[in-house]
């Protein structure tokens, strides 16, 4: 296989390009990605590079390498690959996380990378199927897993929806059917009518309350730059939330500061966003729960993070969860949220949100699926990362030729 590649200036395989200004005031409400050398940082109405594409630092935060699906704005922090050469973008990602950007450094007291530099590197490139053939054995595996964990999710949500917004089992009984894909022991729980109360009908014998009558909110811990060091304790931040929610794990801050034990999360728990920089609101208040991180012993929540405790087995933290990420709740929050470029959310804004509440006993059957749903999500992350770090040890030798294609199939492969 080494003998198919070719040794190539980097600017001959990927020419890149300076970003663009976006002032903070120029900014407007929008999906589209800003990406700045330290990684996503908000959204633009604007897009000013078309997707699939690859940007990396320039200035600041050198040596991150981001993969773009969508259309986005680079901004002038960094630079962007304005022409593939016929390469495969994504393999073009993978051989930019292998260069030392470290080396064409020419900023004495900011790191800086001057990509004149930078295109004088020698590469090895193989031919557009072995590039499509490395791709497919370092990224389909994560992405099955991210799209079963999707699908996952999407059917948690449409149960919720269907149990206690919609309250479909209970309409069902009423017209003398069975609930559909619902079990009779399931079913029995449910009752066969429907009572008015201040927010409409609701499941006769439901109750309305309060998600301050049923849950806690933790606010996180204010830190300060020299806290950010080294460390096994780390801190939840506003980037550990995935877009629209979930959890993302790689947001994760190294900290050696003092905190409360009450700020303390423990994997499992519910935490939820304080702060959005999105402009598109795609971040405020969305819930995530927190996954283990071998990396670290302890987790933190960070100031612009709140925790989310029920008080009692009333409530179940896979059933706030999907509360919190129903569109109802999701336009209630809207309502106490401030600021322009930054968005803050006021914790009465979680706390004085109201719902109906089953019983206990159609609570804990709730739980009992929408646990074990959640643990698999839990798992097919554990095995993404697993893989994305076996990824990051195969990658320089799948990218100089030294191991081939079937040998990194049978070790990826290996991971169950």
């Amino acid at each position: 296989m080494a003998g198919e590649w070719r040794k190539l200036p980097l600017g001959k395989v990927a020419t890149l390009q300076r970003g663009f200004d976006l002032p903070v005031q120029d900014r407007q409400p929008g999906s589209v990605p800003i990406i700045s050398s330290s990684g996503p940082t908000g959204t633009h109405a604007e897009a000013k590079v078309m997707g699939p594409g690859v940007v990396t630092g320039r200035y600041g935060t050198i040596g991150e390498v981001f993969y773009i699906e969508e259309d986005f704005w680079p901004l002038n922090t960094t630079l962007w690959v304005k022409d593939f050469h016929g390469n495969l973008p994504r393999y073009i990602y993978y051989l930019l996380k292998t260069i030392d950007f470290t080396q064409f450094n020419d900023k004495s007291s900011v790191p800086g990378v001057n990509r004149n530099h930078l295109h004088t590197l020698t590469v090895h490139v193989p031919p557009l199927e072995t590039q499509k053939a490395i791709a497919h054995i370092l990224d389909d595996k994560i992405e099955l897993n991210r799209r079963m964990n999707r699908t996952l999710e999407e059917m948690s949500r449409a149960l919720f929806k269907s149990w206690f917004m919609d309250f479909d089992p209970v309409r069902a009984k009423m017209e003398g059917r069975q609930p559909e894909g619902m079990d009779a022991e399931t079913a029995a729980l449910f009752p066969d009518g429907l009572e008015d109360s201040e927010l409409g009908e609701i499941p006769r014998g439901w109750q309305i309350t309060s998600v301050g009558e049923v849950a806690r909110v933790i606010k996180g811990r204010s830190y300060k730059s020299d806290e950010l060091s080294d460390s096994d304790t780390a801190l939840v931040t506003l980037k550990s939330f995935q877009r629209g929610g979930g959890y993302r794990t790689d947001g994760l801050k190294p900290f050696t500061g003092i905190y409360k034990p009450e700020q303390e999360v423990v994997p499992g728990e519910l935490v939820i966003a304080f702060t959005d920089v999105t402009q598109a609101a795609e971040v405020i208040g969305k819930p995530a729960i927190v996954l283990a991180e071998p990396r670290f012993q302890r987790l933190v929540a960070s100031l612009d993070v709140g925790i989310i405790r029920p008080m009692d087995e009333q409530v179940s933290t896979s059933f706030l969860y999907a509360l919190f990420s129903a569109e109802d709740y999701q336009s209630h929050i809207y309502g106490y949220t401030s600021g322009t470029t930054v968005l803050h959310l006021s914790k009465d804004g979680i706390l004085s949100y109201r719902f109906a509440l089953p019983p206990l006993r159609v609570m804990k059957r709730y739980a009992e699926i929408s646990s074990a749903t959640l643990a698999k999500i839990a798992q097919n992350e554990l095995e993404s990362r697993t893989l994305a770090a076996l990824r990051d040890i195969l990658l320089p030798k799948l990218l100089s030729g030294d191991l081939s294609i079937n040998a990194a199939s049978v070790i990826v492969e290996g991971v169950k």
